[in-house]
């Protein structure tokens, strides 16, 4: 979802000017991106996600985070705010005040849209893909009703495609999201 980049930033000053920053950025190696604002149809979706994910995983170690937190992708020098996350980090469990960063999360679901799509196939995913916890990256489109799953195997890494109407199988978290809950409240795009 990056718009605009701006002067080049350590992660400190990054963190530091992002904590009273009046609309959010991603930081890329030293690039700061303002955000875009999604649809209602986005945010639906990543409703419905989240939704499912924290009443799936309430009696578990696991906790569901949103599009507010921040996910720190060390090995990439970048910080990004993924539409939902799932970290079982236990410094997570009981959050304190000073808690703002996810680090290394299970789960990573991002909606999609035109104009964030090619950044969440191509930047995020290579970024994504080098933090070690994560198990599986999950893109939804809203309007196609689709759905594909980037899954951590033995070796290296298996992509997923569902057509619509299909339900994708978190193995990571051992859940299947039906394509129903997935869409629920969407009508034809």
């Amino acid at each position: 979802m990056h718009t605009q980049r701006t002067e080049i930033l350590s992660p400190e000053d990054y963190l530091l000017r992002e904590a009273t920053a009046d609309r959010r950025h991603e930081y890329v190696d030293g690039a700061r991106y303002a955000m875009t604002g999604g649809t209602l149809r986005h945010n639906v979706v990543a409703l419905n996600v989240a939704s499912a994910l924290k009443s799936a995983l309430r009696d578990s170690p696991c906790r569901v985070f949103m599009s507010d937190a921040k996910l720190h992708v060390a090995r990439a020098n970048s910080y990004y705010y993924p539409d939902v996350m799932v970290s079982c980090e236990e410094r997570l469990r009981e959050l304190g005040p000073e808690d703002a960063v996810v680090s290394a999360p299970v789960l990573v679901v991002e909606v999609l849209s035109p104009a964030t799509s090619v950044i969440d196939r191509r930047e995020k995913l290579i970024a994504y893909r080098r933090i070690e916890a994560l198990g599986e990256y999950l893109l939804i489109e809203p309007d196609g009703m689709r759905a594909e799953l980037h899954r951590r195997v033995e070796g290296g890494w298996e992509d997923l495609h569902y057509d619509p109407g299909e339900a994708v199988e978190l193995a990571t978290l051992g859940l299947v999201l039906s394509a129903a809950l997935l869409f629920e409240g969407l009508g034809p795009a």
